[in-house]
This record gives C-alpha cells, sequence and structure tokens, in this order.
C-alpha cells in the first residue's frame, strides 16, 4: 500500500490560540481518514493546510514520500477539493458550474458526461435549472457531482454530508468506500458517523 499524504509534526496558530501542535498524521492508498473535533477545534483550517491551501503554518508535508514544496504540480493534479459551502455560482445552471469546474482544472468533459454526473447525485432534471434557486441540499449535490465527474486520487472533503437527505447520504457513504476500494484517498470532516468499515480511520482535534 503506498503512501499518498503524510504531515509530520504539524502546529497552526489563530488569533493567540493554538488550533493543534506535534499533529502527526498519513493517509494512504485504499483509506479514509476522519478528522474529528468540536466547532472551532481546527478541522476545516487543518484540510485547507492539507490541501495546500495555507502557509502559515509549523511542520512538514510529503506527498508519495517527497517534500509537498518540490512536487506541487503533481500533488495538485491529484486534488479533488470541496470546501463547506457549496462553492458553485448561482447565476449559472449546474450543467454550467460543472463545466467551469472542469475548465479550472484544465479539463475538456462533454454534457453527455455532466449529465450523468448530474443524474447520479439526483439532479436529472435540474441541469438547467439556475443554481441560485435550487434547495441548500440541491446545491450541495451539484458540488458533490464533482466526484463523478472529475478523477483525482485525493479527495479532501469538508462537511460534504452537510443538507443532504437520508437517500444523498447512503449513495455518498458509498461512493467514498468505491473510491478508497479502487486505490484512492479520502480526506474528511463530517458530523456523520460513516458506515464501518476497515478502510476508515479517525484522529480527533481538540
Amino acid at each position: 500500500m503506498s503512501l499518498c499524504l503524510e504531515a509530520r509534526k504539524l502546529a497552526c496558530e489563530r488569533d493567540g490560540r493554538w488550533l493543534f501542535e506535534g499533529l502527526d498524521l498519513s493517509i494512504r492508498s485504499g483509506e479514509i481518514l476522519r478528522i474529528e473535533g468540536s466547532n472551532g477545534s481546527g478541522k476545516t483550517t487543518l484540510l485547507k493546510l492539507l490541501s495546500g491551501q495555507l502557509s502559515d503554518y509549523q511542520g512538514e508535508l510529503f506527498w508519495n514520500g517527497a517534500p509537498l514544496g518540490k512536487v506541487r504540480e503533481q500533488f495538485l493534479a491529484n486534488l479533488l477539493y470541496l470546501g463547506h459551502s457549496p462553492g458553485i455560482k448561482a447565476g449559472l445552471t449546474p450543467l454550467e458550474n460543472l463545466a467551469w469546474y472542469q475548465a479550472l482544472g484544465g479539463e475538456r468533459g462533454s454534457e453527455a458526461q455532466r449529465l450523468v454526473a448530474l443524474e447520479q447525485v439526483g439532479l436529472g432534471g435540474f441541469e438547467d435549472v439556475p443554481a441560485g434557486q435550487l434547495s441548500a441540499g440541491q446545491q450541495r449535490r451539484v458540488a458533490l457531482a464533482r466526484l463523478t465527474l472529475t478523477r483525482r486520487a485525493l479527495w479532501v472533503l469538508d462537511e460534504p454530508f452537510t443538507a443532504i437527505d437520508r437517500q444523498g447520504v447512503a449513495a455518498l457513504e458509498a461512493q467514498l468506500a468505491a473510491h478508497a476500494s479502487a486505490g484512492g484517498c479520502v480526506l474528511v470532516t463530517t458530523h456523520h458517523t460513516l458506515s464501518a468499515s476497515s478502510a476508515v480511520r479517525s484522529i480527533q482535534l481538540g
């Protein structure tokens, strides 16, 4: 099992308070790593740090054994990050939002692929509705469609189960498990208890 992402002695301070210090973690191919902790414990900050979005921290990050700073382009080419908010544009339709994200990632996917991705998250028939007219759960599903559409080895997901119904939760759990089973990595924060699986590990902040 090859090592994907490793952090050594991470420490991060905000407003004169240490969110975490001396934190070691690693996530390997085939694993789901759940970050637990109360609100304000630093879960979102940790995910942003591990996905290369923040630079004000202490410690070291490694991707496949190499310092992250030296292989940043390779790392980003394997990363799919979904933040706490859906991150979609209200004035665009679901189809247009997905096309926009693909263009940002340098991908040329087809409309047919985007339609399939929306169908798989239960948004068939909503592809041409402005995202601002969708419910919070439907907006979340537009973002989650990227998991089907964008093929990346490392998924970093901040509260992906927010605002989705029971059927959506079950489908997302199955998708995370399938990604790990196929050799991918999932780094996730959630208050939702994931179904028992030998592939799931947890670390506690705070």
